[in-house]
């Protein structure tokens, strides 16, 4: 595989000097773009897309040619490993993902197997070799997952939640089933991450997307302890490359002095917290990644930069931070203000390194 050409991302993970901010965005590979919508059309569905490599790899080099992002993130999607599990994968038009069989009592729960990434997930794995032989060493490849916590919410409730009243209910009345269920998953990410890491991931990424929805001690107990575990069982270096880690948790502002402690050499942030103020909260133990609200986006190219300018400014001087939107990018984004974000953070940033 050949070297890399920029690895901006990678030395800002690491906390080392870096010439400017390096810059991707969450879904940067998805349904903003018409390239993107083409070539779901063609697959026939989300599933057809995720479970081809050809397409998989198609959709992740898109944005790419589109726009100078300093990183690629694999195309999947975190709910490949409960499928795995044989819960039943579909997505329902306008409604997102459901399971046709969600972990509703204790037979199922306790029937749950650890799935062999290379076997159930072969898809995933075969089209990040293919996407980091496609690459040809432009950017680094970002691998991912969910979180233990956030796969069991979906496991649970059979699909997304407004309020999480089967999962919390299984928290506080059979907390042992969920360790159970937790358990589980966080051996399956950590299988599934360092197979990813073993195909050509140069990075891996935890979604912790609903560990925000608990109290803190159940966030510490049930979310934030299996984040942990994964990240202890990660490659932390593979080839003799080391393999940063980045774990995000939507909501988890509150939080951030136990997350940065749990071992990862990145923390995400969400659009609620400022960042400078993180920073000082954690900085010199990890990087941090983030935090614009995706909203912005809606917003014209000097007012995105003007936004832009702020999380930069916040910040302040110095390597480990890599720029990104504290979610997801919205499917109404117009492409052409995501080339002015990008265009933004690299002339903005250049003066703070």
């Amino acid at each position: 595989m050949s070297a890399l050409q920029n690895d901006t991302f990678l030395r800002a993970l690491l906390r080392q000097p870096v010439p400017y901010t390096p810059v991707w965005i969450m879904r940067q590979a998805g349904r903003y773009l018409p390239e993107y919508n083409a070539t779901r059309k063609r697959a026939g569905s989300f599933l057809g897309l995720a479970k081809n490599p050809d397409y998989a790899t198609e959709v992740t080099l898109q944005p790419l040619a589109r726009f100078p992002l300093d990183a690629a993130i694999l195309f999947s999607d975190i709910l490949t490993v409960p499928d795995a599990m044989g819960l039943g994968l579909y997505f329902v038009e306008g409604e997102g993902p459901k399971f046709e069989r969600p972990l509703r009592d204790e037979t199922a729960i306790r029937a749950l197997r650890v799935p062999e990434p290379r076997e159930s997930l072969g898809y995933v794995i075969d089209a990040v070799k293919q996407i980091r032989g496609a690459l040809n060493g432009k950017v680094p490849l970002i691998g991912f997952s969910g979180s233990p916590y956030t796969l069991a919410c979906y496991m649970v409730e059979g699909g997304g939640s407004d309020d999480f009243r089967n999962i919390k209910t299984l928290l506080y009345a059979r907390p042992e089933l969920l360790h159970h269920i937790l358990d589980i998953n966080a051996q399956a990410v950590i299988a599934y991450l360092n197979a990813q890491i073993e195909a050509g991931a140069q990075a891996v990424m935890v979604f912790d997307t609903w560990g925000g929805s608990l109290p803190a001690a159940a966030y510490r107990e049930f979310s934030l302890a299996y984040m942990q575990r994964v990240i202890a069982g990660l490659h932390r270096e593979w080839k003799g490359q080391t393999i940063p880690s980045i774990v995000f948790t939507k909501g988890g502002g509150l939080w951030l002095e136990d997350i940065a402690a749990i071992g990862s050499n990145a923390v995400g942030l969400d659009w609620t917290v400022d960042i400078g103020e993180a920073r000082r909260r954690v900085g010199d133990k990890v990087a941090l990644q983030g935090n614009l609200d995706p909203m912005v986006l809606f917003s014209p190219p000097a007012a995105i930069a003007q936004q832009v300018g702020r999380v930069l400014d916040a910040y302040g001087k110095g390597s480990g931070h890599v720029f990104n939107l504290g979610h997801g990018v919205s499917q109404f984004t117009p492409p052409e203000h995501v080339a002015a974000l990008v265009e933004a953070v690299h002339s903005h940033s250049r003066r703070y390194h």
